[in-house]
Order: structure tokens, then sequence, then C-alpha cells
């Protein structure tokens, strides 16, 4: 401990001085050294709440409490996980999923931009068919449907009709307009990107009308009609 100032003051002093002498020892930088930080305090009030819960109901150990506090936490942790975490690694696994059989992996606001700026430059063909692979990527990444090596644009409408009833003339009509710009080399227009823009919007803010994950693959074709 500092040696107090002795020179000139009384070895009794009254209490106004000896409470003084104390503030002006207790800023020393040893003591300040030896206060709690914030995370302290804050470990010790969740200690002592912990430790209330208990208080009169149990003859629980110091040491028994503080494990079951690690474990609190440890699950409100996982649980934290498994609501927040989960849900954003597998829309992220299902963005990984190749559409159409060209190892197109682009995510939604990927393909919409893509979308975008090919209308701007006036490619309607390129528009149209970004445009309604986002519609396709956007329902993978909500888990409304599912696809696979082989499925098609068609087959694709067929799958999202079972989750949205009352679009499904408009998703088969974009699925065929895909299959024209894309294969069979028609120049699409104006009036038909503006459609399957609002076709997507509309799809991206709509309920399915089942939760189920529809199935959307070649080799499931008649499934997915039967159920319609």
């Amino acid at each position: 401990m500092a040696v107090i100032r002795l020179r000139g003051t009384p070895l009794d002093p009254d209490a106004p001085e000896a409470r003084r002498w104390l503030e002006d020892e207790l800023t020393g930088p040893e003591y300040q050294a030896a206060k709690p930080s914030p995370f302290d305090v804050a470990m010790q009030a969740i200690r002592d709440w912990f430790v209330g819960l208990f208080d009169g109901a149990t003859g629980l150990p110091g040491p028994l409490l503080t494990l079951l506090l690690v474990l609190l936490i440890t699950a409100v942790v996982v649980v934290g996980l498994l609501v927040f975490g989960v849900p954003r690694l597998r829309r992220r696994r299902r963005s990984e999923v190749p559409l159409f059989d060209d190892h197109d992996l682009r995510d939604l606001d990927t393909l919409r931009r893509a979308a975008t700026a090919a209308a701007s430059a006036g490619d309607w063909p390129l528009a149209i068919e970004e445009r309604f692979r986002a519609l396709v990527r956007g329902l993978v990444e909500r888990e409304v449907v599912t696809v696979h090596p082989g499925t098609t644009a068609r087959t694709f409408a067929d799958a999202a009709a079972v989750s949205f009833p009352d679009l499904a003339a408009e998703l088969r009509d974009a699925a065929g307009g895909f299959d024209g710009v894309r294969y069979l080399g028609r120049a699409g227009s104006p009036d038909e990107y503006a459609r399957v823009t609002d076709l997507e919007r509309r799809v991206a803010d709509a309920r399915p009308a089942g939760r189920g994950d529809h199935e959307a693959s070649a080799y499931d074709r008649h499934a997915v009609e039967a159920a319609r």
C-alpha cells in the first residue's frame, strides 16, 4: 500500500480529511487495475440471477450452479444457431443447385440484376431467360420447389403450379416463353419481359398453397401431373 503523506499532516485526521485520504489512495493505478471489468460485472449479474432462481429451493453448491449456467448459455447458443444459422445455410445450399443442366449456380439477386441489365441493353431474349431463371431460383431458395438434373422449364412450371394454382397458367406461359427464346430462337419482346417480371415478383410475394417441398424432376413428371 502507498505511504500516506505525513509532512505537516496530523496522524489523527478528522472525518473529511480521512475521506479525502482514502479517495486519493483508491485512485492509485494498482486499485484501478483491480476493478472488475464490465464483462466481469455482467457475468456476475447473470450468475447472481441464476443462483437466485434456486435460492431457498435447493442446496446446490456454487460450482454446480456455475456448471448449470454454462449449460444454459450453451443451450441458448445452440437454439440460436438452429433458428437463425441453419436456415441460412440451407438457403445457401439451395443456391448451389444448378438450373436446367447448364451449371448455373447464381443466386436470386444476381439473376435479377442480370435480367435488369439485359433489359436495359434491349437484349430481350436474354432478359426473359434471366428473369425466368430468377423465378425458378426464388422458389428453390424458399424450398417451395426442388429441381434435379433433367428438370425442364415446363416441369418446373408444373411443380410450381401445385403451390400456386391461381398462377398455373401464367407459370406455364412463362416456361413456354423461356423455351422459345432459349431453344427456338424467338426474339422476345418488352411486353413478354414485363409479363414474366411481374409474374416473378407476384410469386415472390405469394404464399404457397401447401408447404410441401414439390419435386420438379424429369423422372417424376407423372407424379407432379397426378397431384394437379
